[in-house]
């Protein structure tokens, strides 16, 4: 068992321990001291090429090809690391001398991964632009391939992997990354987290394996299980990929999926089966994967990749290109059939048709795709070489067809399915009888777990429908049918029950809408721009219903995307002379105005980059049967429903709100209109009931959580949280003494720095409490949660707040919050209405040093009622804030803030002394902070000097007016646009500064200065 707060030494000198002595790699010391150290350590690799065999000369040039990508920083990070896999993945090409044959040179030794030269360096200093020093260092062969921060128990691994970005900077050592396969984090209660270079936080990983060891540590497990030596091999030689501009790694259940494929797929008489990876979680990667390992290791195979559906169809295709890899997309079954009757190309992927037009039609489209490949046979027709299918979604009912067809054009292929979805019951033990058994499974409760998708919060919301006058409606159907005999009106009533619930939905669908917008105003991600939402319409007409609803209440950031291609053939007949729009005119009315002129395919792109890319300008998508399943689909926050889906529909429409974006999505959301789950008419909280019925409850366990039940189990944690962190303070808890835990003596910038990390991670923590508070702030009784003690809460998260803010004041210190809390504003202002929050306000604008110089010692009164009853923190408060402010401003003129800074040192030490009373104290602050805020208004400047930067040039030109004002006039006369930071710029204004004034020193000071003022 390690030691509570392990230090950061103790732990890295027990990993050091673990690869030397259990992993077996060599150490090569502690490098801190070592000069030149480098990603490429020549001499390492040279002793190795040599053991290998290879001459001097080769020896030379491929190290040489090896430097120079490894040096090139050209392009970036990205292609420069790009290339170094290239050369270490397929060794170097060259020629001993020239006119002979290329030879390759293999850096790395793959086939026999034991006998390459493993070894690991601690505290690697490395010079950049600003050195840095990296914890522990993995090599092999002598070239760096991973890199591991560590941390102390009580820092988060967070720290680690920001320290690895950070490396990663050109401001830092961003080429020593360049030959980096795996970049690593780690501490004991965290464990590891990987990822690769410019992985962003969001995306560094977890490995998750079984271990047969009893090993408590889990960043000890890991470490054993990832650079286990021929499992390292493994890893960076096949399971690395370079996806459009994105280096990336595989999550376990990747790796898994492909070993386990491999083991069947290697036996005498190769076996299929299903991989079920859930919705999200890189199912196309697996495929890319699988498919290079066969192509490498399997004789004379080919891969050939089915979907139905035309966009899985272009992002496989994507997919592969993207990774540089050449796929063949046929054209029809005739295409597919010719193809596969050449040896070549290895890679083919085929649709069988564009499937969800007309779902009615779906098998007799499966049936036409069959017996236009079993027409296109011709004679004596085999396939070239060993055939390995990819079925992709394979699921769906169909498949099962396609596979007795493709089994007697393609005997004797090996296939394996591939779904995102659970298999339904009633196919399951089909498609096992199909495909095989399960290769491996990734559920999606354990995609949860991992941090691969996010969580789902579920409500069920009701919008009863009434006919508000029968005697009406029967009124306005005689009047509209008059001269009609009675059999025409029995038929006309048949039509009238449809049409009359479509009429009397026109208020349901305006109730729906209008319960969206405020949404929008109040929930979380959807007030502040940063998330978006997709709502599930019924029908075309339905969705066209609900966008000129949107636009009629102002909400115009909203478009409809569906199959409907508006045309003039639609609107042929359709004219009646009666008022209002037939359906069909409706939908190609508003469709028209819609897309503006705009073709539905430019249009569908538009707003679907905008709605990714920029969420404020397109919050909501209107969808009726596109973007819910396939690759296409964008993913949003929240999933409104309005139509009744069920099985795989809902499945994978219900996935698009939980894929990880940025840190503060944390759940997607679904609002159910249609209860689509029947939770309110069931006593237990079921969601694999109705709705996923036709699934086994294992197979969708986790998939739904009820939202209220979630966010009443997180406020309840993090308050708890929050109140265990102040659990140290001393009785009674006031002001006081949370200042004293939090800030220590706030004087002394020593207990600040001390305090920091405490009063940061307590910022955090308050900020995560009113974020969760107002997740339900307007449902607490509907939560669960009796009166009183939501009362209780209110109170408490009032409290903390107020204690926040008086850290906050105390220390002088301002936190970017929205670093850590987006939105966080309007949720105050929405939901928490204390009094003190109402006394904080004024502080949203100014600072405290502003306020009293405006205010005088009114401005005292502003102060938080904690700090105002205590005469000492007014005071401590008061003079780290107006310190605060003389170190910002100092640069801009020392001798004027120097003075400052003297004349506050006085008026402390004479406070503490009891020198002067409180009274005069304040007065005199009073007008120091006048002097701080405004220094054009002390009486010390001639009229002429009327700006902040002649002010500072007179103070520190020893109140010289003439010489100020000549150096300021010269200085505007010769800066130009974008000065700073560009050499030949900052000259000129030198030499202008250099007219004036001799002394090379002051020069230097003055330029100094210079630089610090805004006018110029």
């Amino acid at each position: 068992m390690n030691a509570v707060n392990q230090t950061e030494r103790l732990t890295q000198n027990r990993v050091i321990d673990l690869f030397k002595n259990q992993l077996s790699y060599r150490y090569l010391g502690n490098w801190e001291d070592r000069e030149n150290n480098s990603n490429i350590e020549e001499s390492l690799l040279c002793d190795y090429l040599t053991n290998q065999g290879y001459s001097p000369s080769l020896i030379t040039k491929a190290i040489n090809e090896l430097n120079k990508a490894a040096k090139n920083q050209t392009k970036g990070l990205y292609y420069s690391n790009k290339e170094v896999y290239r050369l270490l993945r397929y060794g170097v090409k060259i020629k001993e001398e020239v006119g002979e044959n290329n030879q390759t040179v293999w850096l790395i030794n793959w086939e026999n991964p034991l006998e390459n030269d493993y070894a690991i360096a601690e505290e690697v200093s490395i010079k950049g632009e600003n050195t840095k020093r990296p914890d522990i260092v993995i090599y092999i062969n002598g070239i760096a391939l991973a890199v591991i921060e560590l941390k102390r128990s009580t820092v988060s691994v967070a720290d680690g992997i920001r320290q690895n970005l950070d490396n990663q900077d050109s401001k830092f050592i961003k080429s020593f990354f360049s030959t980096m396969q795996l970049v690593l984090a780690g501490n004991d209660p965290q464990g590891l987290r990987y990822g690769t270079i410019e992985t962003k936080e969001k995306y560094y990983l977890t490995w998750k394996e079984d271990s047969h060891q009893d090993i408590q540590n889990s960043l000890d497990r890991a470490l054993l299980q990832l650079f286990n030596k021929e499992r390292l091999i493994e890893i960076i030689h096949d399971f690395i990929i370079y996806d459009s501009g994105i280096k990336k790694l595989c999550r376990p259940h990747q790796y898994f999926g492909v070993k386990l494929s491999q083991v069947c797929l290697k036996k005498p008489e190769p076996e299929g089966g299903i991989i079920w990876h859930t919705q999200g979680s890189g199912k196309s990667l697996t495929m890319v994967w699988l498919a290079k390992w066969i192509k490498e290791n399997l004789t004379d195979s080919r891969v050939l990749i089915v979907t139905d559906r035309d966009e899985l169809d272009k992002q496989i295709e994507g997919v592969f290109l993207g990774v540089e890899e050449k796929i063949k997309r046929t054209k029809n079954g005739h295409d597919l059939i010719n193809q596969l009757n050449e040896t070549t190309p290895w890679l083919l992927c085929s649709l069988i048709h564009k499937f969800g037009k007309k779902g009615s039609n779906e098998d007799k489209e499966y049936q036409s795709y069959i017996e236009e490949l079993q027409k296109s046979l011709p004679k004596n027709f085999q396939a070239k070489g060993n055939i390995y299918v990819f079925v992709d979604e394979c699921h769906r009912t169909q498949s099962g067809k396609l596979h007795t067809a493709m089994k007697k054009i393609l005997p004797n292929a090996v296939f394996i399915g591939f779904t995102g979805t659970p298999l339904l019951k009633q196919d399951k033990q089909k498609s096992i009888e199909i495909f095989g058994p399960y290769i491996h499974t990734y559920k999606f409760k354990e995609a949860v777990f991992d941090k691969v998708v996010l969580d789902l919060r579920y409500e069920a919301r009701n919008v009863d429908q009434n006919l508000s006058s029968s005697e009406k409606v029967d009124l306005w159907f005689e009047s509209k049918t008059k001269g009609l005999n009675d059999f025409a009106k029995t038929e006309l009533k048949k039509r009238w029950g449809t049409l009359q619930k479509v009429l009397s939905s026109q208020d349901r669908l305006t109730k729906i809408a209008t319960d969206i917008i405020l949404d929008f105003s109040n929930r979380s991600r959807l007030s502040d721009g940063r998330g978006n939402a997709l709502l599930v319409a019924k029908t075309v007409y339905e969705a066209c219903k609900y966008y000129e609803i949107f636009q009629s209440k102002g909400f115009t950031k909203c478009a409809i995307i569906s199959s409907y291609n508006p045309s003039i053939k639609d609107i042929k007949g359709e004219s009646t002379g009666e008022d209002g729009p037939t359906e069909k005119q409706k939908k190609y009315d508003v469709y028209t105005k819609m897309l503006n002129g705009m073709t539905t395919e430019a249009f569908e792109t538009e707003v679907k980059k905008k709605f990714t890319k920029e969420p404020a300008q397109m919050q909501l998508l209107i969808v009726v049967d596109k973007l819910l399943t396939g690759f296409d689909a964008p993913s949003a926050t929240y999933l409104y429903i309005d139509k009744s889906m069920q099985d795989h529909g809902l499945f994978q429409a219900i996935c698009r709100v939980n894929r990880l974006e940025d840190e503060d999505k944390e759940y997607g959301y679904i609002v159910d209109y249609k209860d689509l789950f029947k939770r309110l008419e069931k006593s237990f909280t079921d969601y694999t009931s109705d709705a996923f019925d036709k699934y086994d409850s294992e197979d969708v366990k986790g998939l739904l959580s009820d939202r209220l039940e979630k966010a009443k189990e997180r406020l309840d944690n993090i308050l708890e949280m929050v109140k265990a962190s102040c659990e140290p303070v001393s009785y009674p808890q006031d002001t006081a003494a949370y200042i004293d835990y939090f800030c220590g003596n706030s004087q002394n910038a020593d207990d600040l720095k001390k305090n920091e990390e405490k009063r940061f991670s307590f910022y955090k923590l308050v900020a995560s409490l009113i974020r969760a508070y107002a997740e339900i702030a307007n449902e607490m009784i509907e939560a669960g949660y009796t009166s009183q003690e939501a009362t209780q809460i209110k109170k408490d998260v009032d409290h903390y707040t107020a204690v926040r803010k008086e850290i906050e004041l105390s220390s002088g210190e301002w936190i970017d919050l929205k670093r850590y809390e987006p939105g966080m504003r309007y949720l105050i202002d929405t939901y928490i209405r204390a009094e003190e929050s109402k006394k904080f306000a004024d502080f949203d604008e100014f600072t405290l040093v502003e306020l009293i110089a405006q205010l005088g010692t009114q401005a005292i009164d502003k102060l938080p009622e904690g700090i105002r009853r205590n005469r000492s923190t007014v005071a401590e408060t008061i003079n780290n804030n107006v310190r605060r402010i003389i170190l910002e401003e100092e640069p801009t003129n020392p001798k004027y803030f120097k003075k400052m800074s003297l004349l506050l040192d006085e008026l402390i030490q004479q406070r503490r002394q009891e020198a002067i009373s409180y009274e005069d104290y304040l007065k005199k602050i009073v007008e120091l902070c006048k002097n701080v805020t405004e220094p054009g208004n002390s009486s010390d400047y001639p009229p002429s000097i009327n700006t902040n930067a002649k002010r500072a040039l007179y103070d520190n030109l020893n109140k010289d007016e003439a010489l100020a004002l000549a150096v300021d006039a010269e200085i505007r006369k010769t800066k130009r646009d974008g000065w700073r930071g560009n050499r030949i710029k900052e000259r000129e204004v030198q030499n202008a500064i250099k007219k004036y004034i001799s002394d090379p020193d002051k020069v230097a000071e003055i330029f100094e200065i210079v630089k610090n003022q805004n006018e110029y």
